[in-house]
Formats: C-alpha cells, sequence, structure tokens
C-alpha cells in the first residue's frame, strides 16, 4: 500500500476551480466533458505528469489526457499547493479512451512496465507523496482489472527479486485539472523533462 501525506494539516484550497486549457494542443479535443458516448475513463499517477501524459496521449485509442491532481483531500489545488504534500494529491493523468481500441489491459500493461509502482512516495528523483503511484477507477470492471494486474505485476517482480508494490487503487473521487501550462507540457516543450523510468519487469497482462 502507498505512503500518504499527513493531510491533519490539509490546505483549504477553494470553491472555484483554477484556470486551464480548454482543448488538447495535439489533437483539438476538449480536455473537458462531456467526452464521447461510451468512452472511458481511468485516472494513473505514475510520477511527474509531464512525461506521464506523452506516454498515454501516444497511445492508439485514446481519445483525450490531461495533467491534474486527484487522490487527496484539497479542493482546487494549484501545482505550489500539491507540491507541499499538505493537499494529499498525487500528479495524474485523466486517460479517456475508445475500449474497442484501446484495450484496458493494455493500458494496465503500460502503466506497470513504465514506471516503478515499488517506491512508495516518490519516482526516481522525484520525491514526496505527490509523486505516489496510483490508480484511480471509474467502473467496477476497471477497479478489478487493477487488482488483478497489480496481483500478476507483483509475481513477476517477486520473481525478479524486485520489491512490493505501494500503488494505490482505489475508485477515483474527483479529478482536478492542473495549470495551463502543465497540459501537455513536453508537446509546448519538447526537450523539457521526463523521469519515466521502469523496473525492465515485463507484465504478464495483455
Amino acid at each position: 500500500m502507498a505512503l500518504f501525506s499527513d493531510t491533519t494539516s490539509a490546505l483549504p484550497g477553494r470553491d472555484t476551480a483554477i484556470e486551464t486549457s480548454q482543448v488538447h494542443t495535439i489533437n483539438g479535443h476538449s480536455l473537458h466533458p462531456p467526452f464521447p458516448e461510451g468512452y472511458e475513463e481511468i485516472v494513473l499517477g505514475m510520477g511527474c505528469f509531464w512525461g506521464v501524459e506523452r506516454l498515454f496521449w501516444q497511445q492508439p485509442g485514446v481519445y483525450v489526457t490531461a495533467a491534474g491532481y486527484a487522490g487527496g483531500t484539497t479542493p482546487n489545488p494549484t501545482y505550489q499547493e500539491t507540491c507541499t504534500g499538505r493537499t494529499g494529491h498525487t500528479e495524474v493523468v485523466r486517460v479517456i479512451y475508445d475500449p474497442k481500441q484501446a484495450a484496458l489491459e493494455t493500458l494496465l500493461q503500460i502503466f506497470w512496465e513504465q514506471h516503478d509502482p515499488t517506491q512508495g512516495n516518490r519516482q526516481g528523483n522525484d520525491v514526496g507523496s505527490q509523486y505516489r503511484s496510483a490508480i484511480f477507477t471509474t467502473t467496477d470492471t476497471q477497479l478489478k482489472a487493477a487488482q488483478d494486474s497489480a496481483a500478476a505485476y507483483q509475481q513477476a517482480l517477486n520473481r525478479s527479486g524486485k520489491g512490493a508494490i505501494t500503488t494505490e487503487i482505489k475508485p477515483l473521487d474527483t479529478f482536478y485539472y492542473a495549470e495551463a501550462y502543465h497540459q501537455q507540457y513536453l508537446d509546448k516543450n519538447p526537450g523539457g523533462y521526463c523521469g519515466l523510468k521502469g523496473t525492465g519487469v515485463t507484465c504478464p497482462i495483455g
């Protein structure tokens, strides 16, 4: 289970959403609902959301991605607030996908293989609860698939002498959009930072 920040001194946040982008810089799709009928949403935390968002916008069948915050208590947090660890949130990417073109198991396989889910409140050199690994689901099917995939990947990690998965897996409460400059950051800044680094262990699903 993931390690969480101490929210006994949680920041109050605000009643209204912070300003963000309206459309995806690459495909022009709206970052905001409503999304096409039949499409599904899953929210993933793998460390710094810049590289995570690029990873998933490149996947076939993904309709739109957006950087944001989830898993905490502070309403409508800013980036600076989230970085204090006092919002309880982790950096995440909202992935809206067509299940007829992007299999959930494939998205989960990418999730497990492209970061290290055993590090607790960090991802590589990025340290803090805002970088913890997380899967926030929006359907019962997604929740079961995420839990089953974690069990399968843990067995693979065990065989490779790796540690225990610390990924937080639970239904999504609220997704909060990050500021406009974070949206599709690596499209706007192609040479920008990407901290993604997997364990080198294959996830036996998908």
